[in-house]
């Protein structure tokens, strides 16, 4: 069998009555940006879990960096990088000494890179836990999960907090990493992330694996809102003709429609006209849930 950094086979986690996940395959190739991509509750979180061992699965299996994570947990979170969904900080510590302790700990662990990594979030590292704001704690989990250059790196939500630089230079050390041959898998909610750095990712509801799209394919079909005014009455055949809008209506000197991947054809047609205003947003998760998949995120 090739190697894979991640690979479950028909993974299952019940609590209860709860089916929190069942009969989840995945297979993560070496170097990849893996998305992760459901609602609240659907089950990511529950998958990193296991896949660290934090709790044990009902039935399946899962296998990290090449080891049995039921057999080698402790190993293989030394080994990897984590972030979770809350950041679990240690109060009475400064950033720098929480995260010496994390570095004791693992392997090739370097402070002068875990401090340039600080300087590129603008994060103070001598800064008591106690006194940091949500977004620092959550940048400084960030750092500890990057500082001993894994080969794989789990991600819950990471961007949950995070400010315009900070997820700028969140999103060059995805690019960075992915460059130097690391692994990525990264759990979340949003659509929009998936497009914009997913080599693949796999789309989850309830517990279970919907589809596993390539990311040039979620990016081709990607959804969004789209609200134009013009300054006159425009010649609605324009537009009526563009092969990739839904949902096409036209009021006045208003035009609204669901856009289908690439802009570029819309932004010509509309070119021929003098635009006073354009507005575009991204669509519910529900919507793209019900649209390519049948169901509904909000059932989640």
């Amino acid at each position: 069998m090739r190697y894979l950094v991640v690979h479950t086979q028909n993974l299952a986690k019940n609590f209860g009555r709860q089916t929190a996940i069942e009969d989840l395959t995945l297979e993560i190739e070496p170097g990849e940006v893996y998305g992760f991509l459901g609602p609240q509750g659907a089950g990511k979180t529950t998958t990193i879990r296991l896949l660290l061992d934090f709790i044990r699965p009902s039935s399946g299996s899962a296998w990290i960096l090449g080891k049995d994570s039921r057999k080698h947990g402790a190993q293989i979170r030394r080994e990897v990088g984590y972030l979770g969904a809350e950041f679990p900080a240690q109060p009475r510590l400064t950033g720098i000494d929480f995260l010496r302790s994390l570095g004791a700990l693992r392997a090739s662990w370097d402070e002068d890179y875990t401090r340039s990594l600080a300087a590129r979030l603008d994060l103070s590292l001598e800064k008591p836990l106690t006194c940091c704001s949500r977004s620092e704690l959550r940048r400084i989990g960030l750092v500890q999960a990057f500082m001993h250059r894994p080969e794989l790196i789990l991600l819950d939500e990471p961007t949950r907090d995070l400010d315009g630089p900070a997820l700028d230079a969140f999103y060059q050390l995805l690019g960075e990493a992915r460059a130097e041959g690391q692994s990525i898998f990264f759990a979340s909610a949003s659509i929009g992330e998936m497009e914009r750095i997913c080599d693949r990712a796999a789309v989850i509801h309830n517990g279970r694996l919907l589809a596993v799209e390539r990311g040039v394919k979620l990016r081709q079909r990607a959804l969004r809102k789209v609200e134009m005014r013009f300054a006159a009455q425009i010649d609605p055949q324009v537009f009526t003709r563009l092969p990739n809008l839904a949902d096409l209506r036209l009021e006045d000197y208003k035009l609204r429609c669901t856009l289908f991947g690439d802009a570029d054809a819309l932004i010509k047609a509309a070119s021929q006209f003098r635009v006073t205003d354009f507005i575009s947003q991204q669509p519910s998760l529900d919507e793209v849930y019900a649209r390519f998949y049948g169901v509904s995120a909000c059932a989640a």
